[in-house]
């Protein structure tokens, strides 16, 4: 008789792709509370690439299981738990632990994905959904006639919070290589080519006035830019370090440096906002109210892939045991959307 078995890609230290180490082991069980996810697709986001360089803020000691968010059906449930979700296709983050074809979650952390929605096109919305949800409604609160600079709008999230922005009645302008411009402009993003002459000098030409919000995920010096293009009353979110990605030494020190400024800026007297974005913010004190919070936000991004509101921008699906091709392909910088991992 053939036994199922769990499959886990593991992190053994710092590095190269290659190095990714894939094991096998017994599928789980439930403790009570709990539920097993048998993983349909999973994703490869930047987290991941600065965790294999040990560069990420707070990840966990060498070695473990890398895989920030995960969509899959419901395989197995503990005491507790609703047997109702048998069977379910669900979505979770989870920071780690996500590259495994079976997961095991507090049932509590899950969210049902909605009939109609593709595990792989559900993948690509989870913590790029999120993210980008949340950085627009609930820190620039952007509305309707307003004007935004997204960088990286070819990128997972990027290409999820141009879209969100758009629904919004925004005005965007949006950073990517030239080879993604007109794909952007199909969408009625105004594209700038990040790689060629002074960016906040471009944007300014196109908005004057400044801009009413800037997402930043590239961080570094780059990140004064963006604050100065900011119109009064405008937001800069910034929510990453991606110049700094390949720097050596500690992963801590960027976002220190980002937190730094994001709170010397909030004292300036300039009718201006900053904020630094973690996901995970609130969740050590207030795990009840984040759950409920991440279930509604969650809820609406599926809602908007559902409805057509926003497209799944899926750059390539690959096999989990080919993980060291889809790390090299996602880091590349030559795609548009996520990679996904898929059984």
């Amino acid at each position: 008789m053939n036994t199922v078995e769990r499959i886990e890609i593991v992190l053994p230290g710092k590095v190269e792709p290659e190095g990714l180490e894939l094991h096998r082991g017994p599928v789980p069980a439930p403790a009570a509370g709990q539920v097993v996810v048998a993983m349909e697709a999973t994703g490869v986001s930047f987290a991941e690439q600065q965790m294999r360089r040990g560069r990420y803020y707070d990840q966990p000691p060498f070695p473990f299981v890398p895989g920030y968010d995960l969509v899959g059906t419901v395989l197995s449930v503990g005491e507790g738990v609703d047997r109702g979700l048998l069977g379910t296709r669900v979505a979770a983050l989870t920071k780690t632990g996500g590259w495994a074809s079976h997961v095991v979650l507090d049932a509590a952390d899950v969210v049902e994905v909605p009939a109609g929605v593709s595990a792989v096109d559900a993948e690509t919305a989870v913590v790029n959904g999120i993210t980008a949800w949340q950085m627009l409604h609930r820190k620039a609160r952007v509305r309707a006639g307003q004007t935004v600079l997204v960088h990286g709008a070819n990128g997972g999230v990027g290409s999820v919070l141009v879209q969100l922005a758009l629904a919004a009645g925004a005005h965007v302008i949006g950073t990517a290589s030239a080879r993604h411009h007109d794909a952007l402009r199909a969408l009625g993003v105004t594209p700038v080519d990040y790689r060629s002459g002074d960016v906040p000098a471009r944007v300014r030409a196109l908005a004057p006035r400044g801009v009413d919000a800037v997402f930043d995920h590239v961080g570094g010096e780059g990140i004064v830019g963006s604050w100065r293009l900011l119109a009064r009353g405008g937001t800069l979110v910034s929510y990453g370090s991606a110049a700094t990605r390949d720097d050596e030494g500690s992963g801590a020190s960027p976002v220190l440096k980002l937190l730094g400024r994001v709170w010397l800026w909030n004292w300036l007297p300039n009718g201006r906002s900053a904020y630094f974005f973690n996901i995970w913010a609130g969740r050590a004190y207030a795990k009840d109210r984040f759950r409920a919070r991440l279930r509604t936000d969650l809820t609406q991004v599926f809602a908007a892939l559902r409805s057509g509101e926003i497209t799944a921008k899926v750059a390539a699906e690959i096999p989990l045991a080919r993980v060291g091709e889809a790390m090299r392909l996602a880091e590349s910088g030559t795609v548009a959307g996520k990679v996904v991992l898929v059984p």
